[in-house]
């Protein structure tokens, strides 16, 4: 029988094989671009997985602990030179943070309550963002923001993240880093204890669970995920503006972990590249590719909710160990 432990250590070494050839494969820009767009919501559907697959807390605020790190680490290198790795960490803490901040005010809140007041806390994210004019330049945005510096490894040429290959490398290697961090936590006692407040939150109490303390744990890790992904943001496009932020963000995330299937990690990284690949692969029908998007999404949530994992494990079911005496 193939060992669990085999089976994750070979699933990730494919994943590093398919990482390491892609840019290989899409020498183009254009497609080099979506690569990188494609990790980055990697990591987005990933921390809302967890706070909503896992934790059972419906957060609709993901887009503002995206734009707050954007903005964070921006901020901190073009306006008080900071370092860029430096400004990184620092916009992934602010991140996490205010993932805490809102899960203390909203912990007492659960389902449609709580997707109200985290959509509520993305609306005054984007309207700070807009309207601080002298800190963010609202709508007019910043421009030149500069991508991560080379890196200089010792006997090697210096690695330019100006190159599209090189920078896909740099934020797909931190996806699969988020990937690995949450698959351990899930498969730890942490997994379990979630688990058990998403199933019934009144029974977690009675078997001593600290349920807010939890879903603050749970709110810190999947906003802190996100801002790892904003923190990459603007180098990669090279401006910000609060546009790319803007609510609707946080329901395409929402739907990629819907679509992919969640609570299962994996699913979401399907679903985040499915929803980041479809568009453009649509692209050449024009407005009606909004259509055809549209009705993908709402067959699969109607028809197969537990999205792509579900539909996978319909076609190639699990093999059932067989035990020998």
């Amino acid at each position: 029988m193939t060992s669990p432990l085999w089976s994750r250590g070979t699933a990730y070494l494919l994943a590093v094989l398919a990482i390491a050839i892609l840019p290989l494969i899409f020498t183009d820009s254009y497609w080099r671009t979506n690569l990188i767009v494609c990790a980055l919501n990697v990591m987005l559907a990933l921390g809302l997985d967890f706070v909503l697959g896992y934790a059972g807390q419906l957060n609709l605020g993901q887009s503002a602990f995206y734009g707050l790190s954007a903005y964070a680490s921006t901020l901190l290198v073009t306006q008080l030179g900071v370092p860029f790795w430096a400004a990184f960490a620092g916009a992934v803490a602010l991140a996490g943070l205010a993932g805490v901040v809102l899960s203390l005010f909203a912990m007492r809140l659960r389902g449609h309550y709580l997707a109200i007041a985290s959509l509520g806390f993305a609306v005054i994210t984007y309207q700070i963002l807009l309207n601080w004019i002298s800190l963010t330049q609202g709508p007019l945005g910043i421009y030149a923001v500069p991508p991560p510096p080379a890196l200089a490894l010792p006997g090697l040429p210096a690695i330019d993240f100006h190159d599209l290959g090189h920078l896909f490398y740099l934020v797909a290697g931190f996806a699969l880093l988020s990937y690995l961090v949450l698959d351990q936590l899930i498969r730890s006692p942490i997994g379990e204890t979630l688990a058990a407040i998403r199933e019934d939150e009144v029974s977690a109490t009675a078997l001593g669970i600290n349920c807010a303390a939890w879903k603050v744990f749970a709110f810190g890790v999947g906003s802190a995920i996100a801002g790892v992904a904003g923190g990459f943001y603007a180098g990669f496009v090279g401006t910000l503006t609060p546009d790319a932020f803007f609510i609707t963000e946080s329901f395409t995330i929402l739907a990629m972990v819907v679509v992919g299937g969640m609570g299962t990690l994996i699913g979401p990284v399907a679903g985040a590249i499915l929803l980041t690949v479809l568009p453009e692969l649509l692209r050449g029908i024009g407005d009606l590719r909004l259509l055809v998007y549209g009705l993908a999404v709402t067959l699969v949530v109607l028809f197969m909710p537990g999205g792509i994992v579900q539909a996978a494990r319909l076609v190639f079911p699990r093999r059932r160990a067989v035990k020998t005496s």
